[in-house]
């Protein structure tokens, strides 16, 4: 089974930062698997995308053109990505900010409203992990002891406090979406 998904959003939404956890884990769980960022120099504030396919066999290319999955996290994202979804694909998207809901009727459409369930938890930096519990619940492509692997082995040793918190969003994530 392969899974071909793009991560979208404003830099600082930590776009990279998921399809990089999500990749890790797909890896160390023996799936083949491919990370391709893409950013404006502006990073922080500026949009942010990422390509994360995950597979049971061998990648061909990294580069697509059309999605089994979009996770979108504003306006732009949603406008320039919904269409290069698969007919059947499925869309995910954080409610803050978006003011244009999904149109199509030939996908599934999931929202997790993350930005707030992070206000909720009093820290804004488990926003995106709280969207990958989303992911996972409707889309399990890697299971979440391979999450939690993946944070252990991708961040630094002084922030390994901080998976519990991590993990705890994730399981927040995936109560949620809806």
């Amino acid at each position: 089974m392969k899974t071909e998904i793009i991560i979208a959003g404003f830099g600082g939404q930590g776009v990279l930062s998921m399809g990089k956890i999500l990749a890790y884990s797909g890896m160390l769980e023996g799936k083949e698997v491919t990370w391709m960022p893409a950013y404006g120099p502006e990073q922080r504030g500026g949009t942010a995308n990422v390509t994360v396919i995950i597979s049971d066999e061998r990648i061909s290319s990294p580069i697509l053109s059309k999605y089994d999955v979009a996770i979108v996290l504003n306006q732009p994202s949603l406008d320039k990505f919904m269409p290069k979804l698969k007919p059947g694909g499925m869309l995910i998207y954080d409610g803050f900010g978006i003011v244009n809901l999904p149109t199509r009727d030939d996908i599934k459409v999931y929202r997790i409203d993350a930005m707030d369930k992070a206000a909720e938890m009093k820290n804004a930096k488990v926003f995106n992990m709280i969207v990958l519990g989303g992911l996972l619940k409707v889309c399990p492509v890697v299971s979440t002891d391979g999450l939690q692997k993946a944070l252990f082995k991708s961040l630094p040793e002084r922030h390994h406090h901080l998976i519990p918190l991590n993990m705890q969003a994730v399981e927040e994530g995936k109560k949620m979406i809806k």
